[in-house]
């Protein structure tokens, strides 16, 4: 006779459903992979005594001179300075629903909730990855002298020696700005590069990839950038006793940056489907200009937080870069509808568009070191500019479907180079430094080389970024069928407009 060996009953599982308050927290740690075992249960324990950690380090920072220390003076400078460059991160970030609505005006009814959805992202990555170590790149210590920096990972926020400097009256011109609002302000513009990414590959690149390449451009490619100048890296050091390189709010670093970059994804992708039939551009006319329009209205009042902001400081000359920045895009709106109607015969409002914004672009770099003329012929030919521009790329067979490039990136270069034809140093001693205005030519090519070194340095990073990503993920640009049917059915399963009817898509 044998004996059938029996293993003991085993215990039957118990359900979410009837575990006790006590027994639901681990019975739902243990369903998760990699938390049933008692090692990753005591890793998990240790995340309070980190947040404990982080906790202490942050109280620990603070300490120091606080804002009762000030006098009334210093408290009152200090204040508005922070006041005002957290109001003017509000208009920048603000900017994001300026941007949205341009493009997806600009494009097609069928691509509208791609446009959307990206344009909203695509700032929440930024800071993220800024947040993590864009700033820390931008800002940090010197790795490689005037070509890195780093300072470690994530933003300290301890205030010390913002209020240290207030209470020393500004002295050895440190900034008395606390990490926080500066840390906000510098990631409003980060999301600013990657958003004008999104016009120039619009309407065929895939979500997925274009995530990761904003990503990659604002917590590497933008800040390494950014550091050469605004960190006093090469830019500011390599030109001799008081010549540096002028780039007041980012013609260069923020709008020709996101071009350069936007440039290269789109001349990777190709045209869309029918931009092209025998070599010759073809119209592909936006479905809702009203809130193009309105987009483009909400931009011009970003626009004072985005060049009167980088004054950093609530001082005199905010606004007079104020004015530099409404001339600027008043000479921008018009040099662009007198050009578009002389050259179609009628004013086209997606020029007057572009007209403002390149405007606006053109005058970034130089708001600070124009005279009030000066800026309103810096939009002037600005405005010109960029009518011509968007010819240009048509005839070469670059499909830019909202006209990014040529806004951002062509009067982003012209905006540059402009502080060497006819710029001050208005704010400091007054002389001229521009080629007209006495300074000669070392200013010019200064911003010449600036130019050229942010061009190189985007294009040959964001060439080897794409073509990574493409070959992780199979390819940056959705199939034919799903650019036919349109990317917000393809992509993101849903209709800007369901109920009305999807003709002229």
């Amino acid at each position: 006779m044998t004996t059938a060996l029996h293993s003991p009953p085993r215990r039957r599982n118990m359900r979410l459903q009837e575990a006790s308050l006590l027994e639901g927290p681990m019975l739902l740690l243990r369903s998760i992979r990699g938390f049933n075992s008692h090692r990753s249960l005591l890793w998990l324990a240790t995340a309070p005594l980190a947040l404990l950690g982080l906790g202490i380090f942050t109280f620990s920072a603070r300490a120091g001179v606080s804002l009762d220390d000030l006098t009334g003076a210093q408290a009152a400078s200090f204040l508005a300075d922070n006041l005002w460059l957290l109001i003017a991160t509000i208009l920048v970030i603000f900017m994001n629903a300026g941007f949205a609505m341009v493009e997806a005006g600009m494009c097609r009814q069928k691509n509208a909730v791609n446009i959307l959805a990206k344009n909203l992202f695509v700032f929440a990555l930024a800071v993220t990855a800024y947040w993590f170590c864009g700033y820390s790149l931008m800002y940090g210590g010197s790795v490689v002298d005037g070509w890195l920096y780093f300072k470690g990972l994530f933003v300290d926020p301890s205030a010390a020696e913002a209020l240290a400097c207030a209470a020393s009256n500004g002295a050895d011109d440190c900034v008395q700005l606390v990490p926080a609002v500066d840390f906000l302000f510098q990631a409003a513009f980060a999301g600013t590069a990657a958003t004008i990414v999104s016009g120039l590959v619009a309407e065929r690149v895939k979500f997925g990839e274009f995530v990761v390449f904003s990503l990659v451009l604002t917590a590497f490619i933008y800040p390494v950038a950014g550091s050469w100048e605004w960190n006093g890296g090469w830019l500011n050091t390599s030109f001799g006793e008081g010549k540096e390189f002028i780039d007041f709010a980012g013609s260069s670093i923020v709008h020709s940056v996101g071009a350069w970059a936007g440039l290269v994804g789109a001349m990777l992708l190709g045209p869309r489907i029918g931009k092209f039939v025998n070599g010759k551009a073809q119209a592909m006319p936006g479905h809702n200009m009203a809130i193009a329009t309105l987009g483009a209205l909400i931009l011009w009042i970003g626009w004072y937080g985005f060049n009167p902001g980088s004054q950093l400081a609530m001082d005199e000359w905010v606004p007079y870069v104020a004015v530099t920045t409404t001339l600027a895009a008043a000479g921008g709106a018009i040099g662009a509808t007198v050009i578009s109607t002389w050259t179609s015969g009628k004013p086209d409002l997606t020029m007057i568009i572009n007209g403002i914004l390149a405007g606006l672009v053109s005058v970034t770099a130089g708001c600070g070191n124009l005279t009030f003329t000066g800026s309103w012929l810096a939009g002037l030919v600005g405005g010109v500019i960029v009518v011509f521009s968007v010819s240009l790329l048509d005839s070469l067979g670059i499909d830019d479907p909202v006209g990014a490039f040529s806004v951002h990136g062509v009067c982003g270069i012209w905006g540059t180079l402009v502080i060497g034809l006819w710029g001050y140093d208005i704010q400091g001693s007054g002389v001229g430094l521009g080629l007209f205005t006495g300074g000669g030519f070392s200013q010019l090519w200064i911003q010449f080389v600036g130019c050229v070194a942010y061009a190189v340095w985007t294009v040959v990073t964001c060439w080897i970024a794409w073509q990574v990503i493409g070959s992780f993920f199979g390819g940056i640009r959705v199939n034919e069928a799903e650019e036919i049917a349109g990317l917000d059915i393809g992509e993101h399963g849903m209709e800007a407009y369901p109920d009305f009817a999807s003709s002229g898509n």
